[in-house]
């Protein structure tokens, strides 16, 4: 059974060993990627199956993510009254349950139901993951620790729709269920027997509605906040394009098949894993407004040079549309732990609200993007990726106007103290 020994460190508690407690998070955090990209290799058959096209497949994604981005409202201030253990265990139990009901759908819209009831249980995971690097670590350690569980979180989106494919030849559209269902299973049995509470009783606060709603809605009103969150969910966005894009990249753009997914998220997420690496290895040495910004002037080069090969069709095809892929993710990976770490930073006392509402932000960006842009952009090439570098430049620009509004150092306050509102 998990070792509920504590031993003070920031207010938080340490853990040993370590390198299990970053796995785990990671693990737990993997969930929300793995679930949206394993299906992509599927949507031939479940065309098929179903007789749907592909905006109607589409909304597997977008339901999801709705469903995910409403819950997160909720996951992360219920951590905070209630501990952060208790609620990935009940996020887990009902994820199984919904992945096991989604693998007997018998229509889409029973699966759509189950889609969106995977999405309010995946989120408990990786919502609340990122306050418990937060409760634990302090400073660079925090920075570095978010930048290791980047590194292994992004092997979901990397390696879902490549396992999907796999399961697919091995089985069904079904079986992919079956798959999540076991990967649930195994991150309940992790909190179940390992995982130790990293929010002491001391730090909760009252499990009350209204204090719920306000204390969001004081993150939401926070000036420096809601650029944070906003600045994170455009850039991401950019990425998440390409990502729920797959399978109109690989089979209508690029001519390919069900198992030829690896060729848009191994270099995609290779630039992405790289990122997350040189956040943490950089953390402490380059300031973070430096890091953050030198990450998103790389990521703006790398999307010019996508839009470029797009628009020339001797280069517009695989292999060299994705030559400046792992570019574009990786400025954008070499930021992201910065914008989460500052963003939890301005509230220590209600993290997991502020994680709440940074994922919130996200998520609402991602299921739009899902549901809406890519299907209007993916007819073409250079208007998939031009749509891809917009997203960066809007959040290069806000990222700007936020330096400037607040004129001082975001990457992480020295001693722990909510920044003043600006």
């Amino acid at each position: 059974m998990w070792d509920s020994r504590t031993v003070g460190q920031a207010g938080g508690v340490e853990v040993r060993p370590t390198w299990l407690f970053v796995a785990t998070l990671a693990g737990l955090g993997m969930i929300g990627p793995f679930t949206i990209d394993a299906i992509f290799p599927a949507f031939s058959a479940l065309g098929v199956d179903f007789g749907a096209q592909e905006v109607a497949l589409q909304q597997l994604i977008s339901v999801y993510l709705l469903a995910y981005a409403a819950m997160s409202l909720l996951h992360g201030p219920l951590s905070d009254a209630l501990g952060r253990r208790w609620v990935m265990g009940v996020g887990m139990v009902l994820y199984v349950a919904s992945s096991v009901v989604a693998a007997f759908a018998p229509n889409l819209t029973v699966l759509l139901v189950c889609r969106a009831f995977q999405g309010v249980s995946a989120g408990a995971g990786q919502i609340v993951s990122r306050a418990q690097v937060r409760d634990v670590f302090e400073g660079e350690r925090a920075q570095r620790t978010m930048a290791q569980v980047s590194m292994i979180f992004v092997l979901g989106p990397a390696l879902a729709p490549i396992i999907g494919g796999l399961v697919l030849g091995w089985g069904s559209w079904r079986s992919i269920f079956w798959f999540q269902a076991a990967y649930g299973l195994a991150m309940l049995a992790l909190i179940v027997l390992w995982m130790p509470e990293t929010h002491l009783a001391a730090n909760r606060v009252p499990l009350d509605v209204r204090s719920l709603v306000s204390n969001m809605a004081r993150v939401w009103r926070h000036a420096s906040g809601r650029r944070l969150a906003i600045v994170a969910a455009l850039a991401f966005g950019g990425q998440f394009l390409l990502i729920s894009a797959a399978p109109m990249f690989i089979v209508n753009l690029l001519g390919r098949g069900a198992d030829d997914f690896w060729m848009l998220f191994v270099p995609l997420m290779g630039g992405v894993m790289v990122g997350s690496w040189a956040s943490g290895r950089f953390a402490g040495r380059v300031s973070g407004q430096r890091l953050a910004t030198i990450g998103y002037v790389t990521s703006l080069i790398g999307g010019a040079a996508l839009v470029g090969l797009a628009c020339v069709p001797a280069t517009a095809g695989w292999p060299w549309i994705v030559l400046p892929l792992p570019v574009f993710t990786f400025g954008i990976s070499l930021a992201f732990p910065i914008l989460t770490v500052a963003m939890l930073d301005l509230f220590p006392t209600m993290r997991g609200a502020a994680s709440s509402v940074q994922s919130f932000v996200s998520l609402i960006c991602n299921a739009a993007v899902s549901g809406l842009l890519a299907p209007a952009v993916a007819f073409s090439m250079p208007s998939l990726m031009l749509g891809a570098l917009a997203f960066v430049v809007v959040a290069s620009l806000l990222w700007t106007w936020h330096l400037f509004a607040t004129r001082q150092q975001v990457a992480i306050p020295p001693d722990g103290r909510p920044v003043e509102e600006r």
